[in-house]
């Protein structure tokens, strides 16, 4: 694993749930220190215990949600859109003056096929709201296929960064690069609706073609 002496402490808030523990596998092999939040602290154990059965080296915490996003520098939220509003509420007062990245899709079951954008436009601007302007949110991870991600298998799959400061999505660019796949600036939190409009996309080309697909923009040379 390389040297993380540099590396931001990510906290991975709903950590235990498929993409969140894709993420985590990822960030760590990368040479992250990593926190894995959970509602019960049990819970976020066990997945810690998973993880380092996996990757005996790694540098990883479990605990709370409320305190493992105190604790970290980055804040990930990977949980579903039922819990979204009650999760950020929980973490508020913990993340002002932090980056938060956002993974929600705002996916209304049984119907998840079908783009069903919220009345405030999408889960990042709902996230945004929530957290307030003193928080740095930032929408990304919508697109990827848990199961690759959690996998060690290369990952020919676009991350779209969206977020209101330049400086925040850069870092999430860097987290997205790390992790094996090509993040790239979006623009403004707004634009998070396109990436959580092409889940429920992805969701329908998946089932038609018995796949787990992702995207790719083309045009772009060199890293970015």
């Amino acid at each position: 694993m390389s040297d993380n002496n540099t590396k931001p402490l990510l906290s991975v808030i709903g950590g235990t749930g498929d993409l969140g523990t894709g993420l985590i596998y990822r960030w760590v092999k990368a040479g992250y220190p990593v926190i894995i939040g959970s509602r019960t602290a049990d819970k976020a154990e066990e997945a810690r215990a998973a993880m380092l059965a996996r990757i005996p080296d790694a540098d990883i915490q479990a605990m709370q949600n409320e305190d493992a996003a105190k604790a970290g520098e980055i804040v990930v939220t990977t949980v579903p859109f039922s819990h979204q509003e009650s999760t950020l509420n929980s973490i508020k007062a913990h993340v002002q003056g932090k980056i938060v990245v956002d993974t929600t899709v705002s996916l209304v079951p049984p119907r998840v096929a079908r783009v069903q954008l919220p009345p405030e436009g999408s889960a990042g601007q709902i996230a945004q709201e929530i957290l307030g302007e003193d928080v740095h949110v930032v929408s990304a991870f919508q697109n990827v296929a848990a199961d690759h991600a959690n996998s060690d298998m290369d990952l020919d799959c676009d991350i779209l960064v969206c977020g209101n400061k330049k400086e925040a999505r850069a870092k999430v660019v860097e987290l997205a690069n790390n992790a094996g796949f090509r993040g790239l600036h979006a623009g403004m939190i707004n634009n998070a609706a396109a990436s959580e409009a092409l889940t429920s996309v992805l969701i329908n080309i998946n089932k038609q073609y018995d796949c787990h697909a992702g995207i790719r923009i083309t045009g772009i040379d060199g890293d970015h």
